[in-house]
């Protein structure tokens, strides 16, 4: 580590504590050579996400859009937003934790909807009928089919 006074690549850290979110480690270092103090912070670095669109383009995955998804899905029922936001962690835990960095929109579609059933019914069939591009009352009939 440089120090970003004199440039010297020796230091010593100091005192090391995580921060409080608790996503970084806090290092209070010390130059070797000009005697100055410096904070550094070191935090995990994670590969981007994407999702595959059916026409090929790629995009990054975006947690805003995805809530914003489910949020309309989720009008007028008891769904809290932190359980949407836990279930968005989750999914994007499940990519990463497979090593997924990109996905298609079909497979994360798929996702979204396992998880969905198991919080709220009328959400799932709501969030598929845009997902699947329901055309007409069959679509929704089929699908309130499945779920009975």
């Amino acid at each position: 580590m440089k120090c970003p006074f004199c440039a010297h690549e020796e230091t010593k850290v100091v005192d090391s504590r995580t921060t409080e979110t608790g996503d970084a480690i806090r290092r209070r270092r010390e130059c070797l050579e000009c005697a100055k103090r410096f904070t550094t912070y070191e935090r995990t670095e994670e590969a981007p996400l994407a999702v595959v669109k059916k026409n090929g383009e790629r995009e990054p995955f975006d947690r805003a859009k995805l809530l914003s998804g489910l949020a309309r899905a989720t009008v007028k029922r008891h769904v809290s937003q932190s359980t949407l936001d836990e279930l968005v962690a989750e999914i994007e835990s499940d990519m990463r934790n497979q090593f997924k960095y990109e996905v298609s929109s079909q497979e994360l579609g798929d996702m979204i909807l396992r998880k969905l059933k198991k919080i709220d019914k009328v959400a799932y069939v709501r969030f598929a009928s845009v997902y699947r591009e329901f055309s007409d009352l069959d679509d929704f009939a089929t699908e309130l089919s499945k779920l009975k």
